[in-house]
């Protein structure tokens, strides 16, 4: 946003400023809502641990909601920062809105919240690094690193025409890489977070060379079958976004298409030691949605292995008649947490024994639907492990199996050290999805070819 207004340079000011200056624009019983998305983001991607392409993005939308009655009509604008310019579109845009409500037809799931006492404004105190320490810190691990880099702030910002006023701004970095031999071997690492510490960074280059290093013995080939497996966090995180896509939602429930029905229903249920939460306030992603309802600090999803409660969104609570929890409208988990157990993830070839160590998932998708059937492949550093040594690395194979059997019969154990992850997604917008993960111990985990 440019500097050429009062307020400009700050965000939040400027927005709920010309959010209040188009209340006097409305007619009759009309409401506006607006929401604000914003983002001030440094990119480096890297090729060969250098430099590759470095550059900055600094980008502000408007999304407005103009309400009549049970009609309304939604439209975006860029924000340029120049007060007379950004209140002149956005003056227009409300007009061309104010047409198309009236001759829209009436929705009957429409929502928006009332209770202005309901407004908040969170700012984490995040320690994100100069883009030099990155790039010293990168430079001194060494090798084929290919990623990219992307730190800075996010915000969100909601307004409403009858006073409420939210507002979130979360500070972050997210390192993304994967590190090459000679050979096109690779190991995938993340570093991600709101407090940056060289030291931890240079770590877990240091864990992913030593990895690396273990590709280089030769390659075993494991038949179809069922194998110990440890899957770690990262592999984890594939596996609860699978999950994420239906599983936890309302209206997926209602419609009998969550992969979770048995679930739902009673007739299944997961390891007691299965805690699965959304935790808003450990995450980075706003504690409001779109139409301004709060989303509470902890939603429990799954307790003791069973169902605990739906992700709720505002329409799913008209349309089924119960009340929502601020759910977005896709009804996936924004801030999802899984509960730590007691197993020393740096033992875990000793726990493993004899068995194989996954680092990373990928291509994941349901097999069975209705029986949480999942199917996806290994990938970058797979390790057999034998007598509790990681022994070299294992080809890829793809697996086949139900999460009631992952993360239900089958489960060892959970580590007693979970990984902060967050979603490296930057289509349009970078993303405030997080997880808190743990890595799982599995037995008989069904290898296929």
């Amino acid at each position: 946003m440019e500097n050429s207004g009062p307020g400009a340079t700050d965000s939040r000011d400027y927005f709920f400023s010309l959010a209040q200056r188009l209340k006097d624009v409305l007619q009759g019983d009309e409401v506006l809502t607006s929401v604000l998305r914003a983002e001030d983001s440094i990119f480096v991607r890297f090729n060969r641990g250098r430099i590759g392409q470095a550059g900055e993005v600094r980008q502000r939308q408007l999304d407005v909601d103009l309400i009549s009655g049970r009609r309304h009509a939604r439209g975006a604008l860029t924000i340029a920062g120049e007060q007379d310019l950004d209140w002149a579109r956005a003056r227009r845009l409300v007009e061309e809105l104010r047409g198309i409500a009236s001759a829209s037809p009436e929705d009957p799931f429409l929502t928006y919240n009332t209770d202005v006492s309901l407004s908040s404004e969170r700012a984490d105190s995040a320690t994100t690094p100069a883009i030099e320490e990155v790039l010293t810190t990168v430079d001194s691990a060494g090798g084929d690193l290919v990623g990219i880099y992307a730190g800075g702030t996010i915000e969100r910002g909601f307004a409403s025409s009858l006073g409420q006023r939210n507002w979130h701004s979360s500070r972050n970095f997210n390192f993304d890489w994967s590190l090459f031999d000679r050979e096109g071997k690779a190991v995938k690492g993340a570093y991600a977070g709101t407090h940056w510490r060289s030291d931890d960074l240079r770590h877990r280059l240091s864990a992913c060379g030593r990895d690396l290093r273990m590709l280089a013995a030769p390659s075993r080939s494991v038949t179809p079958g069922k194998y110990r497996v440890f899957l770690a966090p990262a592999a984890m995180q594939e596996l609860m976004s699978i999950l994420a896509w239906g599983g936890f939602g309302l209206r997926d429930k209602m419609t009998k298409g969550s992969p979770f029905m048995r679930l739902h229903e009673g007739d299944a249920e997961l390891s007691p030691s299965i805690e699965i939460c959304e935790n808003i306030a450990a995450g980075t992603a706003p504690s409001f949605e779109s139409s301004g309802y709060p989303r509470p600090d902890r939603i429990p999803l799954i307790e003791g292995g069973r169902f605990a409660a739906s992700l709720i969104s505002p329409r799913s609570g008209v349309e089924y008649g119960v009340e929502n929890n601020g759910a977005d409208e896709g009804e996936s988990p924004q801030a999802i947490e899984l509960g730590a157990g007691s197993l020393d993830a740096e033992r875990i070839a000793e726990e493993v024994y004899q068995g194989i160590i996954v680092s990373n998932l990928w291509y994941l998708n349901f097999s069975d639907r209705p029986a949480c059937r999942t199917t996806g492949m290994t990938r970058y550093a797979t390790l057999w492990v034998e007598n509790g040594r990681v022994q070299g690395p294992v080809d890829p194979m793809r697996f086949d199996d139900s999460v009631y059997r992952i993360l239900g019969e089958n489960l060892v154990g959970l580590t007693a050290q979970r990984e902060l992850i967050l979603d490296p997604d930057s289509y349009q917008w970078r993303s405030l999805r997080s997880a808190h993960l743990p890595g799982a111990l599995v037995d008989d985990f069904a290898l296929t070819l």
